[in-house]
């Protein structure tokens, strides 16, 4: 053999791998085991000629579709038939979409399916007649629970035990009335019971609700178990270890997440007056724009500005008490309104005498200014007597297999 055709030999197999290169710049191929039976979406994948992909920007569904091996339709066509189920316009960018085609050489389209969601997808269907469906994928749940010590905040905690920390802020909101997040120390113990969604029984998407927990604050434990004593109740209150309400009359404070920066106090060096006079509130520093939330539902009193308190609402809540807040940058709320508790009222400024953000946060009973932080402040309605045995047999395992996990967690 000459040493020309040699050369073409070796060539050959370059240029395959070439030209293969440039067929998987157009479209990317999954390949198959067919060994392998790989379901998704319904269908036995190897039965299919499969083209994953992720609509870019430009692409619209005639635009993919006219790609394809239509089977004689028009893209128009295609388009009127499946516009009640499937509004084509909906498709956006950096959402996957497959192509199932025939394994011949004619790679006929099948269907196209496009995912909106992790949960939800759509399937045109090509074959016989043009037909659209919309599908839900399997969501199964499952429980966990676990024990640990805080290491840094709540949600740095939750990351480092392998748990959504998504699960933080409605943690924080279950305990608003009890703890005071701030205040937590490292080393608290803490046991929760939560289960999680699991898309097609593998895919994780997030936790779905928190079952039990408890929380070590100042030296205690501060149980909650979601409980609906009513059945034809909308909605389940949280519940401690005796049946108490965790759900107070009033929030432990405006902000959610909170930095004490001065106290009540009858004695207090003015920053910007530079004198010793009575300080009838709490600061709470925070960054300008942070939502002030009224800690009580109520009407508001007042809603305006003075010299010394710059933007400020206050909320009468009953005969009994008031609250009022100070140095808003913005007031969200008019004098009149019924709020609501945990509604937003205004942001966090430095208007009037203030060196910087913060909200002062004042207290009235009876008309006189008091110390928020030591006032014993009224509970929420109780629980009924006629539910109380129905929770506490509800409540004692849930309990029991929170206290079981933490004492075995503090033994590692």
């Amino acid at each position: 053999m000459s040493k020309f055709f040699q050369k073409i030999l070796l060539l050959l197999p370059l240029l395959f791998f070439v030209i293969s290169c440039e067929k998987t710049k157009e479209e990317e191929y999954v390949i198959e085991n067919p060994k392998a039976k790989v379901i998704d979406f319904g269908f036995n994948l190897n039965e299919f000629n499969v083209v994953n992909d992720t609509i870019e920007s430009g692409d619209t569904f005639g635009s993919i579709i006219d790609k394809q091996n239509l089977n004689g339709n028009q893209v128009y066509d295609v388009v009127a038939q499946v516009k009640d189920t499937f509004d084509v316009r909906s498709i956006r960018k950096g959402k996957p979409y497959t192509i199932l085609r025939t394994k011949d050489r004619k790679h006929k389209i099948q269907y196209f399916i496009y995912q909106p969601d992790k949960l939800s997808y759509y399937i045109v269907d090509f074959r016989d007649s043009i037909q659209a469906h919309k599908k839900t994928r399997p969501v199964t749940f499952k429980t966990r629970t676990i024990a640990g010590k805080l290491n840094g905040s709540l949600s740095e905690t939750l990351q480092n035990l392998k748990v959504d920390p998504s699960l933080a802020p409605r943690i924080a909101k279950i305990y608003a009335w009890s703890i005071d997040f701030f205040k937590l120390q490292k080393g608290d113990e803490f046991a929760l019971k939560f289960t999680e969604r699991y898309i097609n029984d593998t895919v994780y998407d997030g936790v779905d609700s928190l079952k039990a927990s408890f929380f070590e604050y100042k030296g205690k434990k501060i149980y909650a178990f979601p409980f609906k004593p009513d059945e034809n109740a909308q909605k389940q209150e949280y519940y401690d270890e005796e049946g108490k309400t965790l759900k107070n009359f009033f929030l432990k404070a405006p902000l959610k997440f909170i930095n004490i920066t001065s106290r009540y106090t009858k004695n207090r060096f003015h920053p910007v007056q530079k004198r010793w006079k009575a300080h009838n509130g709490t600061d709470y520093a925070a960054p300008t724009g942070t939502p002030i939330m009224s800690t009580a539902a109520g009407v508001v009193e007042q809603a305006g500005f003075t010299t010394g308190n710059g933007n400020f609402v206050k909320v009468k809540h009953d005969r009994t008490y008031a609250t009022q807040y100070l140095h808003m940058s913005k007031i969200l709320v008019k004098r009149g309104q019924r709020v609501t508790q945990g509604q937003v009222i205004g942001k966090v400024g430095s208007t009037g005498l203030a060196t910087g953000p913060h909200v002062c946060y004042r207290f009235w009973k009876n008309g006189v200014q008091v110390d928020a932080l030591k006032l014993k402040l009224p509970n929420s309605t109780p629980m009924d007597s006629r539910y109380k045995q129905k929770y506490i047999e509800y409540m004692t395992p849930l309990k029991r297999e929170l206290d079981s996990v933490a004492t075995a967690n503090s033994k590692k």
